[in-house]
C-alpha cells in the first residue's frame, strides 16, 4: 500500500512543485521488468510513480505499490474470488478489479496524489487502464501504450469520448527486446512531458463558454458564427459533430464547462434515430436542456445520413439521392417520414429545458449538400420538419424561420445574435 508524502524541507519547495507523481497501471501476473523499467525511467526524470496492479489470473511477480488485493477488495470481492471468476466469468472478474481501481483512484486524486495516468499492455490491460483513465477529469494527462492502439475496432472503445491519448508499440508488449525498450522510453518521455507542461485540470474562465457544433458541411456558417461569439465577449469552442465529438460536447456542459450551445450541427438525433455512422447517443440536446444552459439548435445534418463504410446501409438507402465524398463519407437524403420524426424528438427534448431554447431554421437549405442544384436539396421535406416542430414544441419555444441557407456567414451571424438574446434574457431574469 502506498503512504502519504512526509513533509519537506522549505529549501526543497521549487523542486518538490516541479515534481509530480504518475499512476502506472499494470497487470504484473503477466508482466514484470517492462513495469520496472517505466516506474524507474520515470523516477529518474525528478518524477514520483505509483505502480498499480490489477492482476487477475495468478500471483503478480512482484507487488505493486497498490496490490492486485487491494484493487479487488475495493471492487468488492476477494482475490481468490476474482482468479475463480476470471477462469469461468472473465467480464465479472474484470468489472471488479475496474470498479476498484477506479475507487482507489479517485481518492488519489481527491488527495491531489496523482498528475497523470499511463496504461502499457495489449488487449486487457487497454481495456481496463482506460475504463480507469475514463473516470479522471478532462484535462488531466492520459497516455495507454498498446499493442492495440492500431485496432480501429477497439479503440473507439478505449478512447470514447475522453482525452486519452493512445501510442501503438507496434510490437506486443511482452518481456523487454530492443524495439518495445524503444517504444516503452517513448511513452515515458511522451507522459512525462505532459505532466511537465500540464496547465491543470481547473480551468478558470474570464468570460461565458460557449460550444458550437460543426462539420464540413457547414463551416461557412460555423467559421464565422466563431468570431461573431469571440466579438460579443463570449469564449467560443466548436465541437466536432461526428458522433463522438457531440457526445464528448454533451459530458462536458453536464461537467459544468459551458455557459451556452449553439447546435447549428444537430445531425447526431437523426443518425441515432436511423443507425447511421455518426450516432450520438439518445441524449442529444438534453444536456443543455437539463443542465439549465440556453441554447439555439438549428438542423445541419438532419437532412443526411452516413453511410460510408457500411454495406448494410448502402445496400438499405441505394435507391435514395446520395453525395460521395470519399468511400467512408457518403451521405444519403433523409425523406419527409424521417425528418418529422425527428422534428418530435427534437420537440421531446427541447420541452425538457430549464433555460431559454429556440430553434433557427434557414428556408434555402441545411448544409452545403442540400441547395438547389446540390444532390440532398428536398425543400419539402425541410418544409416538414419546421411544420411537424411548430406543432409539437410547447408554447414560449420560438421557432425562427430565416430566408437563408445555412452554410452562409449571414445565417452564423443569425444564430449568435438569437443566443445573445437568449443568454442576456436568462441573466437579466436571473439577476
Amino acid at each position: 500500500m502506498i503512504s502519504s508524502p512526509e513533509n519537506n524541507p522549505t529549501d526543497e519547495k521549487d523542486a518538490m512543485e516541479k515534481k509530480k507523481t504518475i499512476l502506472i497501471i499494470a497487470n504484473l501476473d503477466t508482466r514484470g521488468a517492462e513495469f520496472k523499467m517505466v516506474k524507474e525511467l520515470i523516477e529518474s526524470r525528478g518524477h514520483d510513480a505509483i505502480l498499480l496492479d490489477f492482476s487477475m489470473e495468478q500471483e503478480p511477480f512482484f507487488e505493486g505499490d497498490i496490490t492486485c488485493e487491494e484493487v479487488a477488495e475495493a471492487g468488492g470481492l476477494k482475490i481468490d474470488e476474482v482468479r475463480r471468476l476470471y477462469r469461468q466469468e472473465r467480464q465479472k472478474a474484470t468489472d471488479n478489479q475496474v470498479r476498484g481501481a477506479r475507487r482507489i483512484v479517485r481518492r488519489l486524486f481527491e488527495e491531489g496524489r496523482i498528475h497523470g495516468v499511463l496504461g502499457v499492455g495489449g488487449g486487457t490491460s487497454s481495456l481496463v487502464s482506460t475504463s480507469i483513465m475514463q473516470s479522471m477529469p478532462f484535462g488531466m494527462p492520459k497516455l495507454m501504450a498498446s499493442s492495440m492502439a492500431g485496432h480501429p475496432k477497439y479503440v473507439g472503445k478505449y478512447v470514447g469520448t475522453k482525452d486519452i491519448t493512445m501510442l501503438n508499440t507496434v510490437v506486443d508488449v511482452v518481456e523487454l527486446n530492443p524495439i518495445l525498450k524503444t517504444q516503452l522510453i517513448n511513452a515515458v518521455g511522451a507522459i512525462c512531458g505532459m505532466v511537465e507542461m500540464s496547465p491543470g485540470w481547473k480551468v478558470q474562465f474570464d468570460k461565458p463558454v460557449v460550444a458550437i457544433t460543426s462539420f464540413g458541411f457547414a463551416e461557412r456558417a460555423v467559421e464565422p458564427a466563431i468570431h461573431y461569439l469571440r466579438d460579443r465577449g463570449y469564449i467560443p469552442v466548436p465541437c466536432h459533430a461526428q458522433g463522438r465529438g457531440d457526445r464528448a460536447m454533451d459530458e462536458l456542459i453536464r461537467d459544468g464547462w459551458f455557459s451556452g450551445v449553439i447546435d447549428i450541427v444537430s445531425r447526431g438525433v437523426g443518425e441515432t434515430l436511423l443507425g447511421g455512422n455518426c450516432a450520438a447517443g439518445d441524449d442529444r440536446l438534453l444536456a443543455a436542456a437539463e443542465s439549465g444552459i440556453p441554447q439555439v439548435v438549428a438542423p445541419s445534418g438532419l437532412d443526411m445520413l452516413s453511410v460510408g463504410g457500411n454495406a448494410t446501409l448502402l445496400e438499405k438507402y441505394k435507391d435514395r439521392p446520395q453525395a460521395v465524398i470519399d468511400k467512408l463519407r457518403i451521405e444519403v437524403r433523409t425523406s419527409a417520414e424521417e425528418v418529422a420524426q425527428m422534428a418530435r424528438i427534437v420537440a421531446e427534448r427541447l420541452n425538457r429545458s430549464q433555460a431559454p431554447c429556440a430553434v433557427l431554421i434557414p428556408l434555402k437549405g441545411w448544409s452545403s449538400l442540400d441547395k438547389e442544384g446540390r444532390p440532398l436539396y428536398d425543400p419539402e421535406a425541410d418544409r416538414v420538419f419546421a411544420e411537424v416542430l411548430k406543432k409539437e414544441l410547447k408554447a414560449g419555444i420560438p421557432v425562427e424561420e430565416v430566408d437563408l441557407h445555412l452554410n452562409t456567414p449571414e445565417f452564423g451571424r443569425e444564430a449568435v445574435a438569437l443566443f445573445d438574446r437568449l443568454y442576456t434574457q436568462m441573466k437579466e431574469s436571473s439577476s
